[in-house]
């Protein structure tokens, strides 16, 4: 049998196709637990002393994740030219499945460019800055706006100035000049 041009060409197309989609389909690693162990990255303290929801970050050069004690830190991280770059998953808090903003779960996660972010709302991050609040359905955040005030954005619209402002949720309300304190406006 003689193999045509033509056939060969689709041969290769259809092998070079079904390689592509092999590559997007890369199984992210599961997230983690979250356990009193687990220190925030930036604020170097506990994430069970901290209200609303958090953040871990999955890298490929490290076995355990880096802790955040906001999700509003987790978007820093990503977005800071001196962190690492080899990040395999972005997990947050779904806030639509968390008992309470004062328990935010151990194991409710989604990965970050899969969720809806409420911003701009009354309620603040772990270390009193505003949060960008994740939830995996849209119906939970519109009633968390409905409650709360803000806007639903995702992953790729929360605005950079919006994270990594110094201003603190205080500072919206009396217009005082925030001190910034690293990273992700911390004081």
């Amino acid at each position: 049998m003689k193999t045509t041009p033509a056939f060969a060409i689709l041969v290769f197309a259809t092998l070079f196709v079904a390689g592509c989609s092999e590559q997007k389909s890369v199984e992210l690693p599961a997230p983690h637990t979250l356990t009193t162990e687990a220190m925030g990255h930036y604020c170097g303290m506990g994430l069970m002393e901290h209200t609303g929801p958090k953040g871990q970050i999955i890298l490929a050069s490290q076995s355990t994740p880096v802790w955040f004690s906001s999700a509003r830190d987790a978007f820093s991280y990503t977005m800071l030219d001196e962190e690492a770059k080899d990040v395999r998953a972005v997990y947050v808090s779904d806030m639509g499945q968390a008992a309470t903003w004062e328990n935010p779960g151990a194991d409710n996660w989604i990965e970050a460019r899969n969720a809806l972010f409420v911003i701009e709302s009354r309620m603040q991050g772990g270390m009193g800055a505003p949060e960008t609040i994740p939830f995996s359905d849209r119906t939970a955040a519109e009633a968390f706006v409905t409650k709360n005030g803000g806007r639903i954005v995702a992953f790729a619209d929360v605005p950079q100035d919006y994270v990594l402002s110094s201003q603190t949720a205080s500072d919206d309300i009396d217009g005082s000049a925030a001190h910034d304190h690293g990273t992700g406006g911390h004081r």
